[in-house]
């Protein structure tokens, strides 16, 4: 394994975290004698190996239902110094219910304290200012710091890269969890601002949300050879620096082991990436035409600014994956959570077009006049049944 320094936290960060989302029984809580011992067993087995290949960073969440009660049951039987331990805790409102989940959440893990706490998904303003007003969540946190129950504060971000850089701005925070891989980049300028704060950098969920890559299609596969997709993703992220950890949704042992042939491929990013990253955007050009993919996203609107509140950014860029790199199962994926997933994926399909007028939102983009039939064949090609959160499930 090789490790990172995690910002100004100091600590040595392996650049795979075992995150905690995929593995655990239920998105709900369940009483123990609820869990079946296979499945118990299959999250141990899974945790063991992560260890044993030096992924000594487990990450969780109070929202990941089970996880944290099922980890409780393994992680006190390894030395405390030598595990890394991440939970997570949405903002809400009302401080002292922070305080009585976190504690919940200890009490469930079975630790005296965690290394890392996540504020859960500052996705808006509203809710970074639960986190960082006098009184606030934050408060709570540095009350548990002075008790010994938590070292290091960050938070978790689904949010837009200007609330994201609004949160890290505020320099209360050690560390952000965010998205940030090949097929979308926008969240680069929030990077920068955390590397500028010294904290430390988790990437969330590269190898899902960065495309399904645990099933590519073969366009992608044959752009990306010799490196599979899921390969090719963890190396371009890692080749950046500033980006110190990719979380690995582990659902059972093996699926660590495609990304850990990553490892011994970091030092030649340099001569490895370039071929394939020309590949890629040449096959971009190739579909959809130079000026559209240089372009496209000059000038659009947000979703709050626009009719409907359709999310036109969002669906043109599923557009885009699907026609150039045949991402069609991510991109529905991800195009009928829209209407469906509140703030952590905000905004809506392109199923109501006849009833709005896009020119005004349009007028400042230099493809005003294609994008409603854009919008329009994305609808057609994308939708299906309306999705939901894992955690909504």
């Amino acid at each position: 394994m090789l490790y990172r320094r995690f910002g100004r936290t100091e600590l040595q960060m392996p650049v795979f975290s075992c995150g905690g989302m995929r593995y655990q029984y239920k998105w709900q809580d369940v009483s123990y004698s609820d869990i079946p011992a296979d499945q118990q067993a299959n999250l141990e087995a899974t945790i063991n190996r992560a260890v044993e290949v030096g992924i000594n960073h487990i990450e969780t969440a109070r929202g990941y239902g089970s996880s944290e009660m099922q980890l409780g049951k393994i992680l006190p039987q390894f030395p405390r110094e030598k595990l890394i331990v991440q939970t997570k805790l949405a903002p809400v409102a009302d401080a002292k219910e922070f305080r009585k989940t976190f504690e919940q959440s200890l009490s469930y893990l079975q630790l005296d304290y965690v290394d890392l706490l996540g504020l859960h998904g500052i996705n808006t303003a509203e809710l970074l200012e639960y986190s960082v007003r006098p009184g606030g969540c934050l408060d709570v946190v540095r009350q548990l710091q002075a008790e010994g129950k938590v070292r290091f504060v960050g938070f978790s971000t689904h949010g837009s890269t200007d609330v994201i850089v609004q949160a890290i701005n505020t320099n209360q925070f050690d560390y952000v969890n965010l998205h940030w891989y090949y097929i979308n980049q926008w969240n680069w300028p929030a990077i920068e601002a955390a590397t500028r704060h010294d904290m430390g950098v988790f990437i969330i969920s590269p190898t899902d949300k960065g495309g399904r890559l645990y099933n590519p299609p073969k366009k992608l596969v044959d752009l990306c050879t010799p490196l599979s997709p899921m390969v090719f993703n963890d190396l371009f992220c890692l080749s950046h620096s500033q980006v110190h950890t990719l979380s690995l949704g582990a659902a059972k042992p093996q699926d660590f082991d495609e990304h850990l042939q990553t490892l011994d491929l970091i030092n030649r990013a340099s001569e490895i990436l370039p071929p394939i990253l020309a590949r890629l955007e040449d096959a971009a050009i190739a579909s959809l035409g130079e000026d559209w993919v240089k372009t496209w996203e000059t000038n659009l609107p947000q979703w709050e600014q626009t009719p409907g509140q359709v999310n036109i950014r969002v669906i043109l860029w599923l557009l885009n994956l699907a026609t150039t790199y045949d991402l069609v199962d991510y991109a529905k994926m991800r195009y009928n959570l829209l209407g469906n997933a509140s703030h952590w994926f905000p905004g809506n399909k392109a199923d109501k077009l006849n009833e709005i007028d896009l020119q005004p939102c349009l007028r400042y983009s230099p493809h005003a006049d294609k994008i409603p039939q854009f919008l329009a064949k994305a609808h057609q090609l994308l939708a299906g049944e309306e999705l939901q959160r894992l955690s909504q499930s």
